[in-house]
Formats: structure tokens, C-alpha cells, sequence
């Protein structure tokens, strides 16, 4: 699963999309030969052909139908994936919505020529063109699974399923009249200063935030207040989402934003959990395969963007991994998915997430927001305590 730590690169400022951007190699206008040879940077899970469980394969059969062999980078964040691409000698990444940005605006890959790929016509509309993957209307990579950031709960310290996200950034005492302090958790990455924007989004109007990854310098510090007084609550901030399933299991953790890998994960071993997406909405991750501008391996590149979108594929990734098909036929092409999983996983939610987006200094309801940088540099502030 994916662990996150926190790496600066150097490209954290971005201008904003629609501005000046890096240079960038051609688009493609046809296929060649494949090369024999493909380097993903991804995800834990997102590339699996069978060496943790045999049932979960979907690489081996894409070698043997192109002959490209598959050799997997594992990342454990979004700015490592970053830091990786600028170092470059890699052919795809599996980029999140808080990386994808980055890349485009550093000239890192470069534009999908979306007739070479098909399948593209099978993606959900809502992730086509969406604004994290598609600058000018040029897309920047192909959509490969996304999820919402729930909150997961437990039902022995909460009886009523908590409505609001309040559980886990204010102290309250639960229903089972105990307080919230040193029983609750947070997430590692900064991107997470959106998710306590969403909360002030949906509680205080008088703030004027229209969208949770562009914040001026008032907003930002409401927000970043929000995250102190958390602070205060932690147990822990989670960077690996089978730690967390044991700090439920084990350490006494009632209430955090989650994944539904956890959820279901904590589910199969009979713990006493439930999640919520809370009034306020949600925020979540939408990723993308994208294109290294000096790709060695172009061809064997478009075949595994094309192969990705098959709907068993779509569909056995999202049950190894608790997220959701890009495609929507993959919700019924996988027994391992089950007819239920995109259900279970949260399908429906769609409308109610807030995608991960990298914050940049232009930005459209602002005019001027904050930077990726300043959130990086602050939210470490705020974990070490000040």
C-alpha cells in the first residue's frame, strides 16, 4: 500500500495551468515496434503479477501479449514520484492529482496522443479532461483508478455513524463517553491542509473558500489553525495503510481519515469499524499514468496505456487495491471485484470528492493562493508541534 514520506524536489512552485509550461517532448502520431522493455514508477499494488498472491496478475499477461518486459519502481509518495521523474529513466508513473501537476509544469511528460489508445472512449467523462491530468485542453496521461479519503470509524466508540469531520479536528467526547484526544489520526502528507479546508468550506461560509487546494492567505491560516488545535488529538499521522489497520486493531485508534482498503481490510479480519463520507464531503485521489517526456520505450509505453484500461484489468486492480476502475465496465469484468465492489468501495460517492490537486500561486477563485511549498514546509511545522 502506499507509504508516504516527505521529500522536497524541485519542483514544488508551479505556475498555474494555463500559464507558461517547461518544454515538453512531442506528442506521439503513431506506433512503432515495441522496444521489449518498460519502467513504471507506481504505487504498491498497482503492478502485480502474482508474486503476493497468484489470483492478482495482470502484468504477466501484458508481457506475454507485447513481449515489453515489466520492471516496477515502487514509490512510497507523491513528491518521491516527482523526485524520481526529474531524475528521470523511467517511462510511466502512476502520478496522483498532488504530483501530476508538478510534472506538467516541469516539463516531465509529456502530451497522450488519446487516438493511439482506444480504450480512452471507455473512461468515466468525468476523468477524460479532468483538471489535474489535462492542461489546455491536452491530456497529460491516462486515468487509471481513484478512491475517496473516508472517514473510518469505530463502532463500539461511536453507536451513530459520525456526520460530521469534526470527529477527528475538534475535541469532543464520543458515545462511549470517552474523549477524542490520543484515539484519533491524520494523514502524513500535506496535501491533507485540504481536507481541513473542506471542513471550514462546509462550517464557515464567512471564510469565503470556494475550492479546497486554492486558499488565500486568510483561509490558509484558518486552516492551518484547524490542523494545530488536531495536533493536539493525534495519536499518530499515518503514513502506511497497514499500520493503520493495526492501530486499530491493537492500539486503541477510533476515528481517522482512511482509504477503503482499510476499511474493508479491518472488515475481512471481523474488526468493529464502519466509514462515512461526512456532510462536509470528502477530499480524494484520482491517478493517472503519465508519460516521461524522454521515454526510452514510447511504444511499449501506449500498449500497457492501452492494456490499463481493459475492464478486467481496471477492475482486478481495484479489488487488490480498495479503489475505484477509471473505466466504469470494470466494476463488472473482475470475480475477484465481485459485483459488489465498486459499491463497497464507494462508486457512488464521485460528486461528493474533492480531488487532489497540487496548490499552486495562480490559481482561479483567488487570483493568487498559497503554494505546494508553503503547505509542505508548514504541515511539518504543525506535526512537530509548532
Amino acid at each position: 500500500m502506499r507509504r508516504f514520506t516527505l521529500l522536497f524536489t524541485s519542483a514544488l512552485i508551479l505556475t498555474a495551468p494555463g500559464g507558461s509550461l517547461a518544454q515538453s517532448a512531442a506528442m506521439l502520431t503513431s506506433l512503432g515496434q515495441n522496444e521489449g522493455q518498460l519502467s513504471v514508477i507506481a504505487w504498491a499494488g498497482y503492478l502485480e503479477r502474482g508474486q503476493t498472491d497468484k489470483a492478482y496478475d495482470w502484468v504477466t499477461p501484458f508481457e506475454k501479449q507485447t513481449g515489453c518486459k515489466v520492471s516496477v519502481k515502487v514509490a512510497g509518495s507523491s513528491d518521491e514520484m516527482v523526485s524520481l521523474m526529474n531524475q528521470g529513466g523511467y517511462d510511466l508513473v502512476t502520478a496522483s492529482g498532488d504530483a501530476s501537476l508538478r510534472l506538467v509544469a516541469g516539463g516531465k511528460v509529456q502530451p497522450i496522443n488519446v487516438k493511439l489508445i482506444p480504450g480512452y472512449a471507455s473512461i468515466n467523462p468525468k476523468l477524460q479532461s479532468a483538471p489535474w491530468n489535462t492542461v489546455n485542453g491536452v491530456h497529460y496521461g491516462v486515468p487509471y483508478q481513484w478512491g475517496p479519503n473516508v472517514l473510518l470509524y469505530s463502532t463500539k466508540a461511536f453507536k451513530t455513524p459520525p456526520t460530521s469531520w469534526a470527529a477527528v479536528f475538534k475535541p469532543q467526547t464520543l458515545a462511549d463517553g470517552k474523549p477524542n484526544k490520543g484515539r484519533i489520526q491524520a494523514y502524513y502528507g500535506p496535501i491533507y491542509v485540504a481536507d481541513a479546508a473542506l471542513y471550514l468550506m462546509k462550517t464557515q461560509a464567512s471564510l469565503g473558500i470556494k475550492n479546497p487546494y486554492e486558499l488565500n492567505e486568510a483561509q490558509y491560516k484558518a486552516a492551518l489553525d484547524v490542523l494545530r488545535t488536531q495536533r493536539t488529538l493525534i495519536q499518530r499521522y499515518w503514513n502506511d495503510a497497514n499500520v493503520q489497520v493495526q492501530d486499530f486493531t491493537n492500539e486503541g485508534v477510533v476515528a481517522s481519515p482512511s482509504w477503503p482498503f482499510q476499511v474493508n481490510t479491518l472488515k475481512a479480519n471481523k474488526q468493529p469499524v464502519a466509514s462515512v463520507i461526512p456532510q462536509e464531503g470528502a477530499t480524494g485521489w484520482a491517478d493517472t499514468t503519465m508519460l516521461h517526456a524522454q521515454a526510452k520505450h514510447p511504444n511499449c509505453a501506449y500498449r500497457w496505456l492501452e492494456y490499463s484500461l481493459t475492464p478486467k484489468v481496471q477492475g482486478d486492480v481495484a479489488a487488490w487495491f480498495g479503489s475505484l476502475p477509471a473505466v466504469q465496465k470494470g466494476c463488472t469484468a473482475s470475480t475477484l471485484l465481485g459485483k459488489d465492489g465498486c459499491a463497497t468501495n464507494g462508486y457512488a460517492a464521485f460528486d461528493k470528492i474533492y480531488f487532489w490537486r497540487t496548490p499552486v500561486s495562480k490559481c482561479a477563485t483567488q487570483g493568487t493562493c498559497v503554494p505546494y511549498n508553503r503547505w509542505v514546509s508548514d504541515f511539518i511545522a504543525i506535526q512537530g508541534g509548532r
